[in-house]
């Protein structure tokens, strides 16, 4: 009887739960099956923009179309030779149709196809197109969070491919070992993190000294300890300092000099709590943050991984994530970027909401950051996002990727307007330089459509 009952428990289970994700794998040759009565729905952005489309000539020959072609490329995703992004991940749902039944009834008696149902997203088309365009032909990544939900509001990957030419060119793409246009580099872009990370040094160092306030460090430029050098970005001298404008200067000699005096282990500590070397929550997770330190590690690493180098790597969404989290006083949302499914005619058929994670830092550790941050825009390295019509706060970063010191640009940071949701945003511009002359300005032009819409 209690075999039976466990059955019974498991079978109700696949049923109620697990179902869909079984049916939507890219395996389940059942989906074939929707395909043969039931044309393949639209994908919509938030505000009503048709992203992807089933256009049907007389002949019943069906074509995918995505009338904005590569702005929303990895998002939207590809229905050719497999699928990606959002036309994978509801692939069921657009093969599924809740037309009125008596319409079904009356198909099926023509042997004609029912409309599936359209997946509406949380994509927002202005700000999409704002981030788009503010990179520009740089390749990187750029990732819109609404803060207190999730919902991902815009995503942008480069290099990109046009989704209405990718089977024509599917050979060649898939051929070029050196493509990587169809890595989403938002949820798989593995980069090295450079000063955004300091954000974590940071808590790291508050946590282990009471007096943290005290702390003072004269910054010449280059800090050299048991032969190992750090430098400052172009050597610059920031001259005395003390945390908070350590922290606005993004001044790595003295993140270095900070590093040292870390306690390794509970720093690991730290970073797993912050979800590194784990999968993210949620259905749009990718690569793995990674982080490695040990008390074994020399002086070199230890330096280097307190500034953001070393083995350290991280993704735009994962840093998405933890701006949000300080915008919201500690508390991490599940990123997902539909927000419903809805039938040909528009009647809801599934409405998906946000979810919170948990904490990933207590409310006194969000307040100490979301301070720092705040001096990053008014007097330190991303002045360009201050006196707007908007608050934004934030942390710049250059990541060195080379043994040339050639870096990437970063951004992390969050924006608040009354009357608008608080957004957080992840910008990295690969080969950009400095977070503060590439990232920054591709932050900016994004707040200055959404905040004001």
């Amino acid at each position: 009887m209690g075999l039976f009952c466990l059955l019974i428990g498991y079978l109700a289970y696949f049923q109620i739960v697990k179902s869909d994700t079984v049916i939507n794998s890219s395996y389940n040759s059942r989906l074939d099956l929707y395909a043969e009565r039931v044309i393949r729905g639209d994908i919509l952005s938030a505000d009503g923009e048709v992203l992807a489309t089933t256009d049907v000539a007389e002949d019943g020959t069906e074509t995918r179309s995505y009338p904005y072609g590569r702005m929303f490329a990895h998002a939207v995703g590809y229905s050719n030779n497999g699928k990606g992004g959002v036309e994978s991940s509801c692939n069921f749902n657009l093969l599924r149709s809740h037309t009125f039944f008596l319409n079904q009834i009356v198909n099926d008696l023509k042997d004609e196809k029912n409309m599936g149902d359209s997946v509406v997203t949380t994509l927002d088309y202005d700000v999409q197109a704002a981030a788009y365009n503010a990179l520009g032909d740089n390749d990187g990544a750029v990732v819109v969070l609404e803060a207190s939900t999730g919902k991902v509001i815009a995503m942008v990957s480069k290099p990109d491919y046009d989704p209405n030419t990718l089977a024509d060119n599917w050979d060649s793409i898939v051929n070029d070992e050196s493509s990587t246009v169809l890595l989403n580099r938002v949820t798989s872009g593995s980069y090295p993190p450079g000063s955004v990370f300091k954000i974590f040094t940071i808590l790291e160092y508050v946590h282990e000294n009471l007096n943290y306030d005290s702390y003072t460090f004269e910054c010449e430029g280059e800090l050299s300890v048991d032969g190992n050098e750090i430098h400052c970005y172009h050597n610059s001298v920031h001259g005395t300092e003390d945390l908070i404008t350590s922290f606005a200067n993004s001044c790595n000699t003295s993140y270095a000099n900070i590093g040292l005096t870390l306690n390794v282990n509970q720093f690991s500590s730290l970073l797993d709590d912050m979800l590194f070397n784990t999968t993210l929550p949620g259905t749009l997770s990718g690569t793995s943050s990674s982080f490695s330190l040990s008390s074994s590690d020399g002086t070199a690493k230890i330096m280097q991984t307190a500034i953001g180098q070393g083995d350290t790597t991280v993704t735009p969404l994962h840093m998405a994530m933890i701006a949000a989290a300080i915008d919201q006083d500690g508390v991490a949302y599940t990123p997902y970027i539909v927000d419903h499914i809805e039938n040909e005619n528009g009647t809801l058929v599934r409405q998906y909401s946000s979810s919170e994670y948990g904490l990933l830092m207590s409310e006194s550790d969000a307040s100490l950051l979301q301070e720092y941050m705040s001096a990053v825009v008014s007097y330190g390295t991303a002045t360009a996002l201050s006196g707007q019509s908007y608050s934004a706060a934030g942390k710049t970063g250059s990541a060195e990727y080379d043994s040339a010191g050639n870096s990437h640009g970063w951004f992390i940071g969050y924006g608040s307007k009354d009357g608008y949701s608080d957004i957080a945003i992840a910008v990295i511009v690969e080969d950009g330089g400095s977070g503060s002359s590439s990232a920054v300005p591709v932050a900016k032009a994004v707040f200055d459509v959404y905040f004001n819409q």
